[in-house]
């Protein structure tokens, strides 16, 4: 049996069929057209992409696999909570609609959230069977640790916010600073390119989390000083990377301690970043501290369809 995926984020056009093993079976993206020296769209702009990307997806699908779905799973709200809406997940949605009319197959309606943590479940299988675990999502519109356990009815997953940002996304952060460097938006890919040039690590921007949250917008203020006193750009960027990683690492720290759980799965853009990454586990992994951290793929961490179609597909069959 074959599942459909759909997922229309703010920077992302994105389809994907995967089956009841697990198996990814195709993939598509289109990433949204920014601007240079711009730093993101507007709603507007990007739904207008987003119905413009999607027969284009569905044409190259159809050429490479025509095959009978079972259900479809559509990402209709960035988070899995009440009132959290974002109007480019309308384009999807829409769509998803009028193909399971037409087609007479089930429907699911999924939070991007959710398709996040699966899609990093999806090489970490041992996590469904644990009956909670704590999950990092950072990216572009989320900066939150979170509390998971097996959900009910539509919601696979039950999350609760343990530590969510106060002002500034991580990945926000990530690209401001990068587009301040004159990198072009989305920075991260570029930001980590400079930041891997780096020989000098004596630039430290301290992190800032509290029981309340996560705040980067000190860190950001302090990055754009740096670059008007001339910083070496590299060391900029390492610094940045440095204290995303600080703050997950203390973030982590404190979640474990109130929920007695050591287990952490990581997703969404920011975790792509090959330093902050390696910053973790060697931190959090050591014997001292003994966490098991599961990271999403690097091709995985960024927006996709996959995880939404794996959600359509446990929904399913459970």
């Amino acid at each position: 049996m074959f599942y459909l995926g759909i997922d229309t984020s703010l920077y992302t056009t994105s389809l994907a069929v995967v089956d009841e093993k697990f198996n990814i079976l195709w993939e598509k993206r289109m990433p949204l057209t920014v601007e240079k020296g711009e730093r993101g769209l507007r709603q507007s702009e990007a739904l207008f992409y987003h119905i413009k990307n999607l027969p284009l997806l569905f044409q190259a699908l159809s050429n490479h696999l025509e095959i009978e779905y079972k259900a479809i799973a559509v990402s209709a709200t960035p988070r899995p909570i009440v009132d959290s809406y974002m109007p480019v997940f309308k384009a999807g949605e829409a769509v998803a609609i009028s193909l399971c009319s037409l087609l007479r197959i089930p429907l699911y309606l999924v939070s991007h959230q959710e398709g996040h943590i699966m899609a990093g479940i999806a090489h970490n299988l041992e996590l469904l069977a644990e009956n909670e675990f704590l999950a990092i999502h950072f990216s572009g519109g989320t900066s939150e640790l979170l509390h998971i356990s097996k959900g009910k009815s539509n919601n696979y997953f039950k999350i609760n916010v343990s530590l969510a940002a106060l002002d500034l996304y991580a990945g926000q952060f990530i690209d401001r600073i990068g587009v301040a460097l004159g990198l072009p938006f989305p920075a991260g890919q570029e930001l980590e390119k400079l930041a891997l040039s780096a020989t000098n690590y004596n630039i430290t921007i301290p992190a800032a989390v509290k029981k309340e949250g996560f705040s980067f917008s000190g860190a950001e203020t302090m990055a754009i000083k740096l670059i008007k006193e001339g910083v070496p750009r590299a060391e900029i960027a390492y610094a940045v990377f440095r204290n995303i990683a600080n703050s997950i690492e203390k973030a982590i720290l404190l979640a474990a301690e109130k929920h007695k759980n050591k287990n952490v799965l990581l997703v969404g853009g920011v975790m792509a970043n090959s330093l902050i990454r390696k910053r973790l586990r060697e931190r959090l992994e050591h014997p001292a501290v003994g966490m098991k951290l599961y990271f999403a793929t690097a091709q995985l961490s960024t927006d996709n369809a996959v995880g939404i179609a794996l959600l359509g597909m446990v929904l399913e069959t459970k």
